[in-house]
């Protein structure tokens, strides 16, 4: 199985790094598709206007709102063996070039889509013996598997991205 391209530009300022697409996601074709998953509803309410509800959104729209507020979107594993969704289970990781995407970008921060993400950039870093010397915060993970309210997640993802916005 492989994961998705990434989404960017180069004026991308922050990277959103996830692990690798959950079966409704590869159903989907296109990242974060469960509909119980808060990544879109999170990414509508804190960087589209009025909250716009990007969860029923087309892909275009979704890549747009992401473009248009500088965000750019990967997995760190670009193939894997994994049962299901459950990030738990990967293994057998081939790692995507994320300091190649870096060095095309803007990039000030990277934001981790939970601690699996985390972990897995940690060792992608060590394995290819790479420096990425960027902030770099982990976030409550938008999956539905983390049962978190979404006002909580929210809050969390805010307080990261007006950090970010908040620096010189």
């Amino acid at each position: 199985m492989y994961c998705f391209e990434p989404v960017f530009d180069q004026r991308a300022e922050i990277l959103i790094l996830g692990t690798f697409p959950s079966v409704k996601s590869r159903q989907a074709g296109f990242y974060y598709a469960h509909p119980q998953n808060a990544f879109w509803r999170i990414i509508g309410d804190l960087f589209c206007g009025g909250g716009e509800d990007l969860r029923q959104a087309g892909i275009e729209r979704k890549k747009q709102a992401l473009i248009d507020n500088r965000i750019a979107l990967w997995d760190v594993c670009n193939t894997c063996n994994i049962d299901g969704s459950a990030d738990a289970s990967i293994r057998n990781v081939v790692y995507n070039d994320i300091a190649g995407l870096i060095g095309k970008t803007n990039i000030k921060a990277i934001f981790f889509n939970g601690a699996k993400a985390e972990e897995l950039f940690e060792r992608y870093k060590k394995g290819k013996d790479v420096s990425i010397e960027l902030p770099c915060r982990r976030l409550r993970s938008t999956s539905p598997a983390c049962a978190v309210p979404y006002e909580k997640k929210k809050a969390e993802w805010k307080e990261a991205v007006e950090m970010i916005i908040a620096e010189p």
